[in-house]
């Protein structure tokens, strides 16, 4: 799980997690209550119109929300909980096409008690605009994109709405 993994670290919740691996998800920047994600967008991902399938652009969004959600470097107190979606929103604005690459950017908007608020931004870009030259600084800030990325258009907002509750 290579991709899933930042500056050699695997967030606990990405160890055992299949779907994102398959999808090739990278991750660029995490921290507690923001994290920025990107992927190929592979031909399995397109739908019968040749665009990306509404369910990949939703579990990528996901993706970035559950990782902004849970911490990295979870303490001890947070060992018996897991915050999982309580439900979300997706509004899809334009299309992507295969060989794009799709950049998500999730942060923490407000929570009290046990339930918390999140948005995500979803962009797709052409893979030759979303890199920097070789050998630039590709510095990343939690929530915001790295500076070697350029997002693209924005192609879906998400929102997500967090619940804690017991691991069982």
């Amino acid at each position: 799980m290579a991709g899933l993994t930042i500056s050699g670290h695997t967030h606990p919740i990405l160890k055992d997690d299949y779907a994102s691996e398959w999808m090739g998800i990278e991750v660029l920047a995490l921290d507690d209550g923001h994290a920025t994600i990107r992927m190929p967008l592979r031909q399995e991902m397109l739908n019968g119109f040749g665009m990306a399938h509404g369910g990949m652009i939703f579990a990528f969004g996901d993706t970035a929300f559950a990782l902004a959600c849970n911490p990295a470097a979870p303490e001890a107190s947070d060992a018996g909980s897991i915050t999982v979606a309580s439900g979300v929103d997706i509004n899809f604005i334009k299309p992507a096409f295969r060989g794009q690459i799709l950049t998500a950017v999730a942060n923490h908007r407000a929570s009290t008690g046990r339930s918390g608020l999140y948005d995500v931004q979803i962009y797709a870009a052409d893979p030759v605009t979303t890199q920097a030259p070789a050998g630039a600084a590709s510095p990343t800030v939690p929530g915001e994109l790295p500076s070697d990325a350029v997002p693209g258009e924005l192609i879906a907002e998400f929102r997500g709405r967090s619940r804690t509750i017991s691991k069982k």
